[in-house]
C-alpha cells in the first residue's frame, strides 16, 4: 500500500510541499486539505492586486496535477486523532494517514480595543492577511476617499501604498516612533516616512490606539494623544499569530509555534510542521523562502530521497515591494560589532548604512536608488568577503576598481548571479531553462519558479528574458 502523507493547509507552505512531493515521491499518496474555497494563492503579491498592478490570476500559484495528489479546498480540519492516525474534517469525513504535515498558517492579530470584538469585526475593519479580505478591502475602497492602516511593519506599508495608489487619503498608525523597526533603523525609519509623505501616507508615530469606532458610515479611531481619525474604512496590519490550534488540541509540543526539529518533525515522530506555524531553534519564520525551503526538506526526508536532509535557515533579506519605494534591510538592525557604515541624502531620500564584521556583511540597510543593492544582498546571502573599498558598496558606484555596478545587460551579468533570492534561481538557470527549450516568460517562470515568491525579482526575470528573446541561443555567453 503506497505511504499516506496528508497536508492541513494549501496556503503557501502546503501547496509547495505537494509540489515537492509529486516531483519525488511515486509511491506517496498525498492528500492536501484546504480551508480557503480558492486556489492556492501567492500571499506575498496580495498588495499588488491591493493596488491595482495585477489582477486575482496573477496571484494564483500552479497546483499539482497528476497522479497521486487530491486537492480538497472548503474543508476544514477540526481534529487530530493521533492514535489512530486520521484527521477529523467538518463534513464528518475521517482521512487516515501515515504521516501527518501540518502548514496551517498565521491568523491575523487584532488588537484588544474598545469597539473590536475579534470575532465580529464591524464591515469597514478589515484584516489584510487573505484574498478574500483583499476583495472586501477593494469593494469598500471603490467608494472610500480616506483610509487608515493600524501598523507601520512590512505588510501594513504595502497596504498603505496600495490603497494610495488606488487614489485615497492613506494615514499608518504605527506605536513606535519609527517605522519597520524590525528591520530599520531610527535613521532609516525616518527617511521612510518622508518619502511615503511624498507618495501620499501620512504617518503618525508614536500613538497608541485607545478605541474604535465604527458604523455604516465611516471608522473613528481615538488615539492616545487625545487625537481621533476618521476614515471610510480601517485595515489591521498589527502581525499574525501562528496557527497552532490543531497541534495544541492534539498534544503537540507548543509554544508560540509548533515545535519543530532539524527535519521539520513535531514531539510527535508521525507529524511535520512546516511555513508560518512551525518554530525551529526558537524562531518563527513569516517568509516565503524559509518555507519553501522547509518544504523541500520534508519532501525529501518523506520520499525517501535525502533521509539525512535537515533544514538550515539562511539569512533573511526583506525587500518592501511597493511603488515608489526601493528598500532592502538584512541582519539585525540594532547594531552589533565591528564597523558601521552610513550614508545619507534627504534631499534624494537616499539612505545607506552597512555593518560589517570579519570582513563580511552583517547587516545592511538601503533606502532609495543604490545600483549597488544586488551586490549588498548577493554579499550578504552567501557570507563573502566585502571589497577592501567599501564606498562601492555604499554608494553603489565602482570605486577604484573595488566593485562593478550590476550589469547594465544581462549579457554582463555572471550566470552565478542568484536573480530569485527566494527560489535560488541563477540567471545561468534562467538561460539553461531556455536553452532547453522554455521559450516564453511563462514558461522559464513555470519551469524555474523565478519570479513567483515575493515578485520583487519579476522584473529582472522579464528583462533576461526579453534580452535572450533577441540573442542567438548559440552566441549567448557563459
Amino acid at each position: 500500500m503506497n505511504e499516506r502523507v496528508v497536508v492541513v493547509g494549501n496556503g503557501m507552505a502546503g501547496s509547495r510541499l505537494a509540489t515537492e512531493l509529486h516531483a519525488r515521491g511515486e509511491d506517496l499518496k498525498v492528500t492536501v486539505l484546504g480551508a480557503e474555497p480558492h486556489r492556492a494563492y501567492n500571499r506575498i503579491m496580495l498588495s499588488s492586486l491591493l493596488a491595482g498592478k495585477i489582477s486575482e490570476p496573477d496571484v494564483e500559484l500552479a497546483e499539482v496535477a497528476g497522479r497521486g495528489v487530491d486537492l480538497l479546498t472548503g474543508v476544514t480540519v477540526t481534529g487530530i486523532d493521533r492514535p489512530t492516525r486520521q484527521v477529523l474534517t467538518d463534513d464528518g469525513d475521517r482521512i487516515p494517514y501515515d504521516h501527518l504535515v501540518l502548514a496551517t498558517g498565521s491568523r491575523a492579530a487584532v488588537p484588544t480595543l474598545p469597539g473590536l470584538d475579534p470575532l465580529r469585526l464591524p464591515e469597514r475593519v478589515i484584516p489584510f492577511r487573505t484574498l478574500d479580505d483583499c476583495r472586501r478591502i477593494i469593494a469598500l475602497a471603490g467608494h472610500a476617499r480616506r483610509a487608515l492602516v493600524l501598523g507601520g511593519g512590512l505588510l501594513g506599508l504595502e497596504a498603505a501604498r496600495g490603497l494610495a495608489a488606488r487614489g485615497l487619503d492613506v494615514g499608518v498608525v504605527h506605536r513606535v516612533p519609527y517605522l519597520m523597526e524590525r528591520q530599520l533603523d531610527p535613521a532609516a525609519g525616518a527617511m521612510l516616512a518622508g518619502t511615503l509623505t511624498g507618495l501620499g501616507v501620512t504617518t503618525h508615530l508614536a500613538v497608541t490606539p485607545t478605541a474604535v469606532e465604527a458604523d455604516a458610515c465611516g471608522v473613528r479611531l481615538a488615539l492616545s494623544d487625545g487625537r481621533s481619525l476618521d476614515a471610510d474604512l480601517l485595515l489591521l496590519a498589527c502581525g499574525v499569530r501562528p496557527d497552532t490550534t490543531l497541534a495544541a488540541a492534539a498534544g503537540l509540543a507548543v509554544e508560540r509555534g509548533v515545535l519543530v526539529d532539524d527535519r521539520l518533525l513535531t514531539s510527535d515522530r508521525r507529524i511535520s510542521a512546516v511555513g508560518d506555524c512551525a518554530q525551529h531553534q526558537g524562531t518563527l519564520t513569516g517568509l516565503v523562502a524559509p518555507a519553501w525551503a522547509q518544504a523541500r526538506v520534508v519532501a525529501q526526508v518523506l520520499t525517501g530521497q535525502d533521509p539525512l536532509a535537515r533544514y538550515q535557515p539562511r539569512p533573511v533579506v526583506t525587500r518592501l515591494k511597493a511603488a515608489g519605494i526601493d528598500l532592502a534591510a538584512m541582519g539585525d538592525p540594532t547594531g552589533g560589532p565591528g564597523e558601521e557604515l552610513t550614508f545619507v541624502d534627504p534631499a534624494r531620500g537616499t539612505y545607506a548604512r552597512l555593518r560589517i564584521h570579519d570582513e563580511r556583511l552583517a547587516a545592511a540597510i538601503l533606502l532609495g536608488d543604490n545600483p549597488s543593492v544586488g551586490a549588498v544582498i548577493q554579499l550578504f546571502d552567501r557570507g563573502q568577503p566585502v571589497p577592501a573599498d567599501r564606498r562601492a558598496l555604499l554608494l553603489g558606484r565602482a570605486v577604484g576598481g573595488a566593485v562593478a555596478a550590476p550589469a547594465a545587460s544581462p549579457a554582463l551579468m555572471p550566470d552565478a548571479t542568484t536573480v530569485c533570492q527566494c527560489n535560488t534561481v541563477s540567471k545561468g538557470a534562467l538561460v539553461h531553462c531556455w536553452r532547453g527549450g522554455a521559450r516564453t516568460l511563462d514558461a522559464v517562470v513555470g519551469q524555474t519558479r523565478a519570479g513567483t515568491g515575493c515578485g520583487s525579482c519579476r522584473d529582472a526575470v522579464t528583462g533576461i528574458v526579453d534580452w535572450l528573446s533577441r540573442t542567438d541561443p548559440v552566441e549567448v555567453g557563459q
